[in-house]
C-alpha cells in the first residue's frame, strides 16, 4: 500500500512545523498539512479560555473541555475524510494523553496507510525555542517534551535536538512508500 497519511507527534517547540514544511518540499507529490495549532486557532475566542474549550495555564499546562473534544473529533474525522478522498495528509499533533491521544487517530484513520512519527527534542532545547518564539506559555515545551511520547508507538522517530528539520524530513521521507 502507498502511504496516505503521516502523523507527527511531538511536544511544543519540538520542530514539527518545520519538518512538515520540509516534507512538503521533499516528497515528490503534494501533501496537505493538518496542524493541531491551526485547529486551535480556528476556535472561537469563547473556547480559548473557558472550561469547555482549551485553556493554557501560565506554567505551560493545557486543559481541555468537552466542547473542545467534540470539535477536535469532528476535525480529526474531516482530516481522515480528506485522505480518503485522495489527498495525502501530514498531521502535526501533540499527544498530551500519550496512547489515549493516539487511539482516536488510529480509529479515524482506519483503513488508510499511515506512517506514525515521533518527533523528539531534549527539554532544554525545546524550552530555548519556546522562549525565542515568544508565543507559548513558559514551561509548555519542558512539560511536554517527554510526556507526549510515553506509551506511544511509532514507525520511525527523529530527534531535532541536533538534527535540522530537512534532515529529519529526509529520514521520514525514506519511510514513505
Amino acid at each position: 500500500m502507498t502511504t496516505q497519511v503521516i502523523v507527527l507527534n511531538g511536544g511544543s517547540s519540538s520542530g514539527k512545523s518545520g519538518i512538515v514544511c520540509c516534507l512538503q518540499a521533499e516528497l515528490p507529490t503534494p501533501w496537505l498539512a493538518a496542524a493541531i495549532d491551526t485547529f486551535v486557532d480556528s476556535l472561537p475566542a469563547s473556547l480559548r479560555s473557558a472550561g469547555e474549550g482549551i485553556e493554557f495555564a501560565a506554567d505551560g499546562g493545557v486543559t481541555v473541555g468537552e466542547e473542545f473534544r467534540r470539535l477536535e473529533s469532528a476535525w480529526r474525522e474531516g482530516v481522515a475524510a480528506t485522505a480518503r478522498a485522495g489527498a495525502n495528509v501530514i498531521i502535526d499533533d501533540v499527544f498530551l494523553g500519550g496512547p489515549a491521544s493516539q487511539e482516536p487517530w488510529r480509529k479515524a484513520l482506519a483503513g488508510l496507510d499511515v506512517l506514525w512519527v515521533g518527533v523528539r527534542c531534549e527539554s532544554g532545547v525545546a524550552e530555548a525555542r519556546e522562549i525565542a518564539r515568544g508565543d507559548r506559555p513558559k514551561g509548555m515545551a519542558a512539560a511536554q517534551a517527554d510526556k507526549v511520547h510515553e506509551g506511544v508507538s511509532y514507525d520511525v522517530e527523529v530527534d531535532t535536538t541536533h538534527m535540522e528539520s530537512l534532515a529529519c524530513a529526509r529520514t521520514i521521507a525514506a519511510h514513505v512508500t
